[in-house]
């Protein structure tokens, strides 16, 4: 993990690759709270024996959205700035999921620093880069771009 005292000391690491998060089991109760948070209750992902019988990839899947959802946390992971009082999501851009998640997969993150705008009140705005590795596998689960807002 990357510790950083201040805004100021984050701002020297733009354009460069963050360090290499950790994994995480992707459990079919995580898929399932999912679902019930989003109201997307479709098959693939909650109906086990259905998915066994008739998806191709012969399991549920995780929704795509759940792999952005848990930038925040993949991010949370790799760096800290010792110095904030608070962040916020700003946005995503070019969000795409090449590659489904199947239940019991694993996830890591791999971002990048691309963007600092400096914001009113003691903040900034950053863009990253992010690309969210399934273990074992070639394709990425989900490739964006994620803003956050950041304030001392």
């Amino acid at each position: 993990m990357l510790v950083f005292e201040t805004i100021a000391d984050f701002k020297k690491y733009l354009g460069k690759d963050l360090p290499t998060g950790n994994w995480y089991k992707i459990t079919q109760e995580m898929i399932a709270n999912f679902a019930n948070a989003t109201l997307d209750k479709q098959w693939i992902h909650v109906d086990e024996v259905r998915a066994k019988k008739e998806s191709p990839l012969k399991s549920t899947i995780a929704h795509g959205f759940m792999s952005v959802a848990m930038i925040s946390k993949l991010l949370e992971d790799i760096f800290i700035i010792k110095s904030l009082k608070m962040g916020l999501n700003y946005g995503l851009n070019k969000v795409r999921f090449p590659n489904p998640v199947p239940v019991n997969s694993q996830l890591r993150m791999h971002a990048k620093l691309t963007a600092i705008e400096d914001l009113a009140n003691n903040g900034i705005k950053v863009t990253f880069s992010c690309t969210i590795k399934i273990k074992g596998q070639e394709k990425p689960a989900c490739v964006a771009e994620f803003l956050c807002a950041l304030f001392e």
